[in-house]
């Protein structure tokens, strides 16, 4: 059972947080960017162990989208981050992020570095921070038998590029889809249908802060957090690679990395079991 629960900030935008199962508080930041919380599920059987607390991001799922459009920018869904732990009266919570959501995390961390009792950064992305995603074309290669890849291959290549066709990107999107997962089967496909009603095209758009953003101070300020860390990356991520784990715990004072086998960009959705079983053994 999952109730909601709405949660004001500092600048009157309404956040939905939904919260299910029984146990020590799991706070989850969803990615995308721009993505409502729905696609983290019940995070491979979680809910059995922990509470989540399972956070929309501002201007996604039901959480309202802000007036000022700059406060989508992921330092500001950090801020939000903290506000709902307050709010919901989480001390030294342990924060789970995914994909662009470890970047608000991150973020979240830098800023709080004794907030958490752990942090759990799930197939973090690496292209924002300039972290090495070199394995990425190994990944994508070693799939080159499956039906689906020569049109997920060129779709990828168009996405790549600086010619995207107008209207074409969400099409194109589509067809790429099956690199980020494991396997691509019925229960893969299903989860990726739901991507485009789960999107927020603004609050995708609103993500980045700019060319202008300096991340350096964040990144460096990771080295204080005090929690200890598990990166989750999955060894079939055609999204970001695997070998980006280990950049990323390098940067905190404390963390380790685990890859679960099989899995690629959603590990809870390929190999729930494995995946379940690293955030328990973890926590």
């Amino acid at each position: 059972m999952t109730d909601t629960l709405r949660i004001d900030t500092p600048d009157g935008t309404r956040l939905a947080v939904h919260r299910r199962g029984s146990g020590p508080p799991l706070l989850c930041v969803p990615g995308g960017p721009g993505r409502a919380s729905a696609y983290l599920e019940n995070l491979g059987g979680l809910d059995a162990s922990y509470t989540l607390h399972v956070l929309d991001n501002r201007g996604t799922g039901q959480s309202e989208l802000p007036a000022d459009r700059s406060s989508l920018e992921f330092p500001r869904l950090a801020d939000d981050v903290e506000t709902v732990r307050v709010a919901l009266g989480l001390d030294q919570p342990a924060v789970l992020g995914h994909s662009a959501g470890c970047l608000v995390t991150m973020a979240w961390a830098a800023a709080h570095p004794s907030a958490a009792s752990a942090v759990v950064l799930v197939t973090p992305p690496g292209r924002r921070t300039g972290d090495d995603m070199a394995d990425l074309p190994a990944i994508r290669a070693a799939r080159a038998g499956e039906a689906w890849y020569a049109e997920a291959a060129e779709a990828a290549e168009i996405l790549a590029s600086e010619d995207v066709p107008s209207g074409a990107r969400r099409e194109l999107e589509r067809a790429e889809r099956p690199f980020a997962y494991g396997r691509w089967d019925a229960e893969t496909q299903q989860h990726a249908a739901g991507t485009e009603s789960q999107m927020s095209l603004r609050a995708w758009a609103g993500f980045d802060p700019g060319p202008g953003y300096d991340y350096a101070p964040m990144l460096a300020a990771l080295a204080s957090v005090q929690a200890p860390v598990l990166v989750v990356v999955g060894d079939r991520d055609g999204l970001t690679g695997a070998v980006i784990g280990e950049r990323v715990a390098a940067r905190f004072a404390d963390a380790r990395c685990v890859t679960i086998a099989g899995a690629g960009h959603y590990p809870w959705v390929d190999e729930p079991v494995a995946f379940a079983a690293a955030i328990r053994d973890f926590l």
